[in-house]
């Protein structure tokens, strides 16, 4: 992932096939005492996560915000056709679960992520589990 630390908006994003699992990290997090320091926590982990995804198939795409300030450092697990996840009260030590929980994601043949083998901080940080468009409950 080249990142642009003067860039305030936009999205970094690696190269990955279009059916491949994405992991967004939120760039703007900033550290438990809320402090604007660049480089901010975010993007921080957002490199960490870049570098442990290299030759993985996982891209690594940083967005503005995720939304969920109050457990900073945040990051959400996407692929198409399945159930996304986001994560919250990460550290930036926690790149390398990211890409492995990423991993786990994309070789699901239901769609969803596996608790069975999940990453420690990805069970504890849990935030959110969202359908995939066009989801319905008969559907699963």
């Amino acid at each position: 992932m080249n990142v642009d630390h003067n860039q305030p908006r936009g999205e970094d994003r690696a190269q990955a096939r279009p059916d491949a699992v994405t992991l967004y990290v939120c760039r703007r997090c900033r550290n438990a005492e809320g402090d604007d320091a660049e480089p901010r926590p975010g993007r921080l982990l957002a490199e960490a996560a870049a570098r442990a995804a290299a030759g993985s198939g996982v891209a690594v795409t940083t967005v503005s915000c995720l939304g969920n300030c109050k457990r900073r450092l945040s990051a959400a697990i996407a692929r198409p056709g399945g159930w996304s996840y986001v994560f919250g009260g990460l550290d930036v030590a926690d790149a390398a679960a990211l890409v492995d929980g990423a991993s786990l994601h994309a070789a699901s043949d239901n769609g969803l992520l596996p608790w069975r083998g999940r990453p420690e901080p990805l069970k504890r940080g849990l935030v959110a589990r969202i359908p995939p468009l066009g989801f319905s409950e008969g559907s699963s």
